[in-house]
């Protein structure tokens, strides 16, 4: 008899419903592949699935009650950026709070508690070359690091830099992560993926700021 429990996957919640979601037959799981520009919050017990290149991602758990998400965000890049920061420095950094802010404030609301949350962080490999002088990665590393000094959150672990994209594998009910990095062949296709999204970012301003319950 055919087993219909791997085809018939638990109803996302409210807002989700948009994040591809597929049984994944080597980890024998439920999977939720989140892509630039995305993020995923789940209460069930299921993997979320990402490729990083200069992007970030932010795993985030309440460790008690096993409700946790992972997001998947750069930092916008003005053209008339120089090397450093320069004055697009704010504009940027709350594009990063919003980010980091929706999807918290999305753990919290479905039954999560601030003072359990941990965080393990990924990504921000030096991929992007030739279209920027900025080392996208090293500002998305710098940003994501401050905002959870700021913040005060439990870092626990992270993987971060290097000149490798990689894949994240993400369970937050049990706060178990793998990280599997790429080699050149791959690297093409996920430039190509983040370079889109970061002119994407040019033209969309930040959806404005958020505050934490």
């Amino acid at each position: 008899m055919q087993n219909l429990a791997h085809e018939e996957l638990p109803l996302s919640l409210p807002g989700f419903e948009h994040i591809k979601r597929y049984w994944d037959k080597a980890t024998g799981s439920i999977a939720a592949k989140i892509l630039p520009g995305e993020f995923y919050v789940t209460v069930n017990d299921e993997i979320i699935v990402t490729v990083l290149g200069s992007c970030v991602s932010a795993c985030i758990r309440d460790r008690v009650f096993g409700i946790g998400g992972m997001n998947h965000f750069m930092l916008p890049v003005s053209r008339n950026e120089a090397s450093q920061w320069g004055g697009q420095l704010e504009e940027s950094t709350r594009f990063g709070n919003f980010a980091m802010e929706k999807m918290i404030n999305e753990i919290l609301k479905h039954g999560g508690n601030r003072k359990n949350l941990e965080v393990k962080l990924f990504g921000g490999g030096k991929v992007i070359t030739g279209m920027t002088t900025i080392d996208v990665g090293r500002r998305n590393i710098d940003f994501v690091r401050e905002y959870v000094q700021m913040e005060e959150l439990n870092l626990v672990a992270e993987d971060l830099g290097d000149i490798y994209p990689r894949k994240v594998v993400y369970n937050p009910k049990t706060g178990k992560v793998r990280v599997k990095k790429l080699r050149s062949m791959h690297t093409r296709t996920i430039v190509e993926r983040e370079t889109s999204y970061m002119n994407q970012l040019k033209t969309e301003p930040s959806s404005g700021d958020v505050e934490l319950f």
